[in-house]
């Protein structure tokens, strides 16, 4: 009892389970990155697509230094599911963490490397420009021989500046 409020053990269980979900989120108390840190995060940034950190590429320190708001928890929770194969599979696994549109605001921060001849629809319109009609026509046009060959055909759909950010959404090609 508790100010004439009784609380059964699956409700506190359940209180306890979201602020634990809670915490995920908040940021750590952590020491301030130091200047080597923060030029390695700067050049991550430079290199890559409108600043976004490649999931499959990074560290938790530039997961912490990039995205406001993060803490340690979410970190991990971010890097125990490397290697990403798509964004759809990052929804789901850190959409156990966090809600939805908690979700979405992460994904403003990072990205899913695109392999161009097994990419899922949602994770080629990571690419600034593509839509679900551009999807269509880069899916029908698989298998590509190379990430060169994808961005000629992705050439007649988007810009020269789209292009030239579309390449830095590309996993290497194996």
């Amino acid at each position: 009892m508790f100010h004439g409020v009784r609380f059964s053990w699956p409700a506190l269980a359940l209180l306890a389970s979201l602020l634990a979900l809670a915490s995920c989120a908040t940021p750590a108390a952590e020491a301030p990155p130091s200047s080597a840190a923060a030029e390695a995060t700067t050049a991550q940034a430079a290199s890559a697509p409108q600043g976004k950190i490649n999931l499959n590429g990074t560290t938790s320190e530039e997961l912490i230094d990039a995205i406001p708001n993060f803490g340690s928890r979410m970190a991990e929770a971010f890097l125990e599911n490397q290697p990403y194969a798509s964004i759809q599979q990052f929804r789901r696994e850190i959409g156990q963490y966090v809600n939805a549109e908690q979700v979405a605001v992460y994904e403003e921060y990072v990205f899913v490397p695109v392999n161009v001849n097994e990419a899922d629809a949602e994770t080629l319109k990571q690419i600034p420009g593509v839509d679900f009609t551009v999807t269509e026509v880069l899916m029908a046009s698989r298998p590509f021989a190379s990430n060169d060959a994808f961005l000629a055909v992705l050439s007649d759909h988007l810009s020269t500046e789209q292009l030239e950010i579309a390449s830095a959404y590309l996993a290497a090609a194996e």
